[in-house]
């Protein structure tokens, strides 16, 4: 697996929305993206959906893992069997906790078992050799966004946003080699605690096309005091928690369910907006990927907000509901040529270094 020759990868994710796993192939040699291949989505139930937040903030001593352990390896191999087996799979797991500051992060989901299972090796566990390095063990999609803008290429640099349960950006240059081309970060909070509140306050699990937020009305002082959380002052490369900002339901506790919804949203955007200060040059364009794009009341206000072009990532033809899957199949890729996944400037890292470990069926 060591050489440069492309070969097909699975990739799989199931992010800190807690809405399925996707998963999508890509033919990569770890550098290049040659080809997109296909993709599939398996979604949680309701059900399943509780069984993962109940073990939501978990490390791997606690009691009580096995049933969410056992989904996740069940729905991953049910992904895997929708899209045509590759040389190799991306396997990221289920992160119920992220503690980089104490230099712990847990992934929930064993990919030697998968390999087992699926018949094919897998490249799994990227997360903690960097935080053992001295690193925040995230974001790790930033190199596969140098990739993007390099297949797409680019001649300045852009930003791309993945607003899912946590939002993050990636500044990049595919002008230059990764080492002096990116940074990357977490914004902070995007759809989490946007989709728990709906489901407490809605019984629904996310604000469809943002109607709620759209027909509800900002609070602007409980933006104000969210901006003024010291995450923001902090400097780049940085990460969250999927509930690092603690109950932000409570700061909404007061509103109605359509300005809680407003304000919510209005706070993601805040975040985003508030990452520009980062930059190194600001770019002519952000593109956004995730769930919050399909949010039009998010795309609304972003537009608003931001200085640039923003772009739905699937109107510069590439599919935002796939890009961290397929990252994780680049990643992966990565992993089996010996090549750096985490860089200083993405994740803080002493160094670039190679993280993940791979299993043979």
């Amino acid at each position: 697996m060591g050489s440069n020759k492309p070969i097909w990868v699975t990739g799989l994710m199931s992010g800190t929305s807690l809405d399925g796993v996707d998963a999508a192939c890509l033919l990569t040699n770890g550098v290049d993206i040659i080809k997109f291949g296909s993709s599939a989505y398996r979604p949680y139930s309701a059900v399943e959906r509780e069984i993962l937040q109940n073990v939501l903030g978990k490390w791997p001593a606690a009691s009580g893992l096995e049933p969410a352990a056992a989904l996740i390896l069940a729905a991953h191999l049910e992904a895997v069997a929708q899209v045509p087996a590759g040389e190799l799979i991306g396997f990221h797991g289920q992160t119920l906790s992220h503690d980089p500051q104490n230099f712990r992060t847990h992934q929930l989901g064993d990919g030697s078992e998968l390999a087992r299972r699926a018949g094919v090796a897998v490249a799994w566990d990227f997360r903690s050799e960097d935080v053992a390095q001295g690193g925040q063990g995230a974001p790790l999609a930033p190199i596969y966004h140098w990739a993007l803008a390099r297949y797409k290429q680019m001649q300045e640099p852009v930003s791309i946003v993945n607003l899912g349960g946590v939002g993050n950006i990636t500044w990049v240059d595919a002008r230059l080699p990764p080492e002096q081309g990116l940074l990357a970060f977490d914004t902070g909070p995007a759809n989490a605690p946007l989709n728990d509140f709906i489901l407490k306050t809605t019984e629904q699990a996310y604000d469809a096309d943002g109607a709620l937020a759209a027909s509800g009305r900002v609070d602007t002082e409980v933006v104000e005091s969210f901006m003024q959380h010291p995450y923001f002052a902090r400097p780049a490369p940085k990460s969250l928690d999927r509930d690092g900002f603690g109950d932000m339901a409570g700061l909404v506790a007061q509103l109605s369910a359509a300005d809680g919804a407003a304000t919510l949203t209005a706070m993601c955007v805040a975040a985003v907006t508030a990452s520009l200060a980062l930059m190194p040059v600001q770019p002519k364009q952000m593109w956004i990927s995730g769930g919050g794009r399909k949010n039009r009341e998010m795309m609304r206000q972003l537009a608003m907000k931001l200085p640039m072009v923003v772009l739905d990532i699937d109107d510069i033809g590439l599919d935002g509901d796939m890009l961290e899957a397929q990252a994780f199949a680049y990643l992966a890729a990565r992993v089996a040529r010996g090549l750096p996944t985490s860089f200083p400037a993405t994740t803080a890292a002493n160094a670039p270094l190679c993280g993940g470990k791979i299993s043979l069926p």
